[in-house]
């Protein structure tokens, strides 16, 4: 049995250092076209509220209504259709079991170690879903880091795409190298979607760097990949994306914010999304809690597979049980458990998920 639907990229031997020199990788294939295409249906359901996760739902979710801009008896157009707006949805992870299965995938953990040379291992800081129906705005250029508070500081982000990136529907972009610019300016949320100039961040910061005319100067690399492809960047990287310029179709993707599995919260108190999120046992102290940052590889899971992140799980030692065939991994189960997830990936890429709960 199969517990991981990420595939693990062949990257070249100079991966690692084209991480560290440009801030980014890319990589195609990750995910099956069946995984995509189970994640974009799940994605339709957690918009009405409809969620099977540990959680219930999701830590955020914009108001949708779909079905009222719909013909009566029509079914609605993926996001509802053409709209200005960008759906965003945080740590939908906690509100679905196919994206939790994707997002607390012990490949991703392991890759992203690797690349940011994080010897304790990997822990997801949050998820965030964007998703641009046709028409949908620009997101401003920014960096992932800033809204974070943890010590390490360090964070990777993966952005898996959930629909073919062609040039009009708006890809991400990368400026290489730009992690290596100082702090400067970093802008706040609300400028995400600040469609009036969405390179003003960037060139602001450009300029302090001493980049003269960086309109002209600085040079930007589209993640154009294939469906269940991937770019995987450093957080002080400055990127940002265009218009949905096309009249039909969706831009979906996914985006997984790591840190190292060690990290914790840099200020005890502080205003960040991950701040807010702790449970009220813990609010004045700098423990990260596994169960809201689950850590989803780390080396001492390598002799028992590299197992799935159970969030909810007992954790008291765990027992090496189950097994699968070729390219499986093996299971590590917990002694106890007040919540399993378990997710299940069949030949041809077919995804069949089942939760248990015992009380």
């Amino acid at each position: 049995m199969q517990l991981d639907p990420v595939r693990r990229p062949e990257l070249p031997a100079c991966a690692e250092a084209d991480f560290a020199r440009t801030g980014f990788i890319v990589a195609e294939n990750l995910l099956g076209a069946a995984t995509c295409a189970a994640l974009n249906a799940q994605l339709e359901l957690v918009l009405r509220g409809e969620c099977d996760g540990a959680f219930g739902c999701a830590d955020k979710a914009p108001k949708f209504s779909a079905e009222r801009r719909c013909k009566p008896g029509k079914k609605p157009p993926p996001l509802g259709g053409p709209s200005k707006q960008t759906l965003q949805v945080i740590n939908i992870w906690k509100a679905d079991a196919t994206f939790a299965s994707v997002v607390l995938s012990p490949t991703l953990g392991q890759l992203v170690a690797q690349l940011g040379g994080w010897a304790a291992g990997a822990r997801v800081a949050n998820d965030q879903v964007w998703a641009k129906p046709p028409g949908a705005a620009p997101i401003t250029f920014h960096r992932d880091s800033a809204y974070f508070d943890f010590t390490p500081s360090d964070v990777i982000t993966v952005w898996l795409a959930l629909d073919d990136m062609e040039p009009e529907l708006g890809p991400l972009q990368y400026v290489a190298g730009s992690h290596k610019w100082a702090d400067g300016r970093v802008g706040s949320a609300q400028q995400f979607f600040d469609c009036r100039n969405r390179f003003a961040l960037l060139h602001d910061a450009a300029r302090r760097e001493g980049i003269e005319e960086p309109e002209a100067a600085l040079e930007l690399t589209t993640l154009g990949v294939r469906m269940g492809g991937c770019g995987i960047h450093n957080g002080r990287l400055w990127h940002g994306s265009g218009q949905n310029e096309s009249p039909n179709r969706p831009r979906r993707g996914l985006g997984i914010h790591f840190v190292p599995a060690d990290a914790q919260f840099t200020h005890a108190m502080g205003s960040t999304l991950a701040h807010k999120l702790r449970p009220p046992e813990q609010v004045n102290g700098t423990v990260m809690s596994e169960a809201l940052f689950p850590i989803t590889w780390r080396p001492d899971h390598a002799a028992c597979g590299n197992r799935r992140a159970d969030p909810c799980a007992d954790p008291s030692p765990t027992t090496c049980g189950g097994g699968g065939g070729s390219g499986g991994r093996v299971r590590c189960l917990p002694s106890a458990a007040s919540l399993l997830l378990k997710v299940t990936i069949l030949a041809a890429d077919k995804v069949q998920i089942s939760v248990a709960v015992k009380l």
